[in-house]
């Protein structure tokens, strides 16, 4: 009888110690993964909160905030500068984006042809640009560009030509702007599209090679159906991005940059009204405009995504 009696201090010790190393197996991984969250509420969670207060608010940074109702949203309907800024943008992610998706598709489909050698040096240099920070490519772009002692202007001079003002030109700036983006974006889209067409059997392309079909043919009857998952991602990545030019421009034209210029985009736009002008509630009532313009081709592309899975499950 003395034994138990002894044995029960014990007994509850170990039950005790057994309860806490229960607890601890269960906190320890949400200890592990609390950073994340905690910067995420900081730093994520809490500016979309306070943006989307700030969008019915007027305020200049350091006083109170004043709350205005739908009127930032009023003059951002009829504010000419917003809807240039969304054109610029606009022009510019065209023009950027369409010759990138198919330059990079192209040159994944002939790099992956089997004849070609040393495959893994055509990838690593056309994706050295995309790791290059965006800054020094367009610093780059804009010396060659430059609208006095520019490399094209002095080439040009060489012919006897004009010298064109690629920055202070609305239509060339635009242009400067997006090869800044194929420059630097050709390569990381090449790497996706070659990825996918290493997941397409050899099968299928040495079938059709026997029965006589050209390269052309391969390309469009083969690749491009069977890539069409790849290129979806591709032009959605491409889209939300492109709506989302701001580096390329504000280096660029770091001064007295306007919509009526080309040069303004709508992040840009949102910059200058925000962080130059101090109207911050303004200024995150346009970054909520452009939330619904990235949702809106957001919810196309979706439909379309979801469009094409269906008509296969058909």
């Amino acid at each position: 009888m003395e034994a138990i009696t002894n044995n029960m201090p014990d007994d509850k010790s170990s039950k005790k110690k057994r309860t806490l190393k229960g607890f601890a197996d269960k906190v320890t991984p949400y200890l592990f993964i609390s950073p994340f969250y905690i910067l995420f509420l900081i730093f994520g969670l809490f500016p979309i909160v306070f943006s989307g207060i700030l969008a019915f608010s007027q305020w200049d940074g350091i006083g109170d905030v004043q709350f205005t109702g739908l009127e930032n949203f009023k003059r951002l309907m009829a504010d000419t500068d917003f809807w240039l800024s969304i054109k610029n943008t606009l022009i510019i992610w065209v023009i950027q984006t369409v010759p990138m998706l198919v330059i990079a598709l192209v040159l994944a489909f002939l790099i992956n042809l089997q004849f070609v050698r040393r495959k893994e040096f055509f990838k690593t240099t056309f994706f050295l640009p995309y790791v290059t920070s965006v800054v020094a490519v367009t610093i780059l772009f804009g010396l060659i560009f430059s609208n006095q002692s520019g490399l094209i202007n002095a080439v040009l001079e060489m012919f006897g030509r004009e010298p064109i003002a690629f920055i202070d030109s609305p239509f060339w700036v635009r242009i400067v702007i997006a090869l800044v983006g194929i420059w630097q974006y050709l390569g990381y889209n090449m790497i996706i599209y070659f990825s996918g067409l290493q997941r397409i059997p050899a099968d299928y392309y040495e079938a059709a090679i026997i029965d006589g079909a050209s390269k052309y043919q391969l390309f469009t009857k083969i690749t491009i159906p069977l890539l069409k998952p790849i290129i979806l991602f591709t032009v959605i990545m491409s889209t939300i991005g492109g709506l989302q030019v701001f580096a390329e421009a504000q280096v660029l034209v770091p001064t007295n940059a306007t919509a009526e210029g080309g040069s303004l985009t709508i992040v840009y736009y949102i910059y200058q009204t925000a962080f130059l002008q101090n109207r911050y509630g303004y200024g995150s009532t346009i970054t909520w405009g452009l939330v619904v313009i990235i949702l809106v081709i957001s919810l196309i592309n979706w439909y379309l995504t979801s469009y094409r899975i269906k008509g296969e499950d058909d």
